[in-house]
């Protein structure tokens, strides 16, 4: 037997697989091994089945069922002797050798290459439970189907795509199935042009994988349990974070951390997720107790860290504190040692350039959200992406593009104030005081603090630094 990081295999655990079958219902086959080491310290009687001939196994098996006489005695006993179905851990999932399409069977190299990035870049993502790629791709070309995939490998999801190419079009398609029952969960196409084959491979793997970490959090998030525990809340607050960013939104993540926190408080994901909701909820202007929010994620952050200082998620929420506390420079390192983690980290993208722009390396935000927006153009906080490039625009007097970006912002969330008060700054400078005044008007609404300049000074508003070139 073979054990990898997430994953145990190996001839041991295939013919165990195989016995399992070949048993009647009810009954028990080992091998002859595994007879060899049990029959002196049980008294079972075992029933030669002779040699047989299993699949994935080059030599014949010598296979042993116990006498039914035997097996109402083994009632306790019968986990000793065969492989029992465990549960699949909640975010588990084998990614399958993407079938190539195409009639040059040199692209195949493609299509593996797309497998294996997959799977490395759903191996980082946290509590993700990834079968190898050495396992999976025993798979290739095998009709064999998800629920038998599912039972055998022990995931709750399969991942199943191809690779078409002709000429200097390539196309890929994606599924995933639920392994339970068979269904289709999500499914995206993508056509691109060929160019740089490897950049091609990293743009589409990194779609995959953060359209799959939002599906299969929700999936979960909405799967109904007996009795609710940590992880499930857990699961429930990311599901609830991954709503556009509204008081309501914030509030509810934040309940559900608090239970994983009440029912495991030595949980570094609690206590991580939390802190980053509580520092995320300040930095988005959606809350009336600034300084209890910063001082609750500031102890969660400092408990997190002591107990798991390499973790990615800590030090996600330690930046989301710092941006809070607005120290945009120490905050910046902490990002990065997210992307070091997980280059596909959307948030992490994100939160590094709004620290840039702060820190006065305004060339370099644009980019990082641009490359935030390519991994997840349908992301549920695409409206914050829309207006992190406006404001980079509205700093350097660039008004008519500005104002294209707060108005697709609006478009996508309505509920953040900030994006109503740049466009009302933006309107104001081009001199259309009318749409200015309506903008200011919403952003009142959202938020009172922006109904005079004094309350927008009093510790409330901040101004990115410039730097001279």
């Amino acid at each position: 037997m073979i054990v990898e990081e997430h994953d145990i295999f190996g001839d041991g655990v295939n013919v165990a697989a195989r016995l399992e079958a070949l048993a009647k219902p009810g009954g028990i086959c080992v091998s002859r091994v595994v007879r060899d080491q049990v029959r002196d310290r049980f008294d079972y009687a075992f029933e030669d089945l002779g040699e047989q001939q299993v699949k994935n196994i080059a030599r014949p098996v010598r296979v042993y069922g116990l006498r039914p006489e035997a097996r109402s005695a083994v009632t306790v006993s019968a986990a000793v002797l065969t492989p029992q179905a465990a549960v699949a851990p909640r975010l588990s999932i084998v990614v399958l050798p993407f079938t190539n399409l195409s009639h040059d069977a040199d692209q195949q190299y493609f299509a593996d290459g797309i497998t294996e990035d997959l799977t490395t870049d759903l191996s980082r993502l946290e509590n993700m439970f990834v079968i190898s790629r050495n396992t999976a791709f025993t798979y290739r070309n095998k009709p064999i189907g998800a629920k038998q995939i599912g039972r055998e490998l022990g995931v709750r999801y399969v991942l199943e795509g191809s690779v078409r190419r002709s000429g200097n079009q390539v196309r890929v398609n994606v599924q995933l199935i639920d392994a339970a029952s068979d269904a289709h969960l999500w499914a995206e196409r993508f056509d691109r042009v060929i160019g740089d084959l490897f950049a091609l491979q990293n743009e589409i793997t990194g779609r995959i994988a953060v359209a799959l970490n939002l599906e299969l959090v929700d999936v979960e998030a909405a799967r109904p349990i007996e009795h609710s525990d940590a992880f499930d809340y857990i699961l429930r607050g990311r599901a609830a974070m991954s709503n556009p960013r509204s008081h309501g939104t914030f509030a509810e993540a934040i309940s559900l951390f608090e239970l994983a926190l009440a029912l495991d408080p030595s949980s570094v994901a609690a206590q991580s997720w939390l802190a980053a909701t509580l520092g995320c909820r300040v930095i988005n202007q959606m809350t009336d107790t600034t300084v209890a929010d910063i001082t609750r994620a500031k102890g969660l952050v400092e408990q997190a860290l002591a107990a798991s200082p390499r973790s990615a998620t800590v030090h996600f929420a330690r930046g989301e504190l710092l941006r809070a506390q607005r120290r945009y420079d120490e905050a910046i390192p902490e990002y990065e040692t997210v992307l070091a983690f997980d280059r596909n980290s959307v948030s992490a993208l994100l939160a590094l350039g709004h620290c840039k722009l702060m820190t006065g390396l305004m060339e370099e935000v644009i980019p990082l959200i641009e490359q935030a927006i390519g991994l997840s153009p349908r992301d549920p906080h695409i409206a914050v992406m829309y207006y992190r490039i406006g404001e980079v625009h509205l700093l350097q007097s660039r008004i008519d593009e500005a104002i294209v970006w707060f108005v697709k912002a609006h478009s996508a969330n309505l509920e953040l104030p900030y994006v109503h008060a740049f466009l009302a700054s933006a309107y104001a400078l081009k001199g259309e005081t009318e749409r200015a005044a309506a903008e200011l008007c919403q952003a009142r609404r959202l938020d009172n603090r922006y109904s005079s300049i004094k309350q927008r000074t009093a510790g409330f508003y901040w101004v990115p630094k410039t730097r001279a070139f």
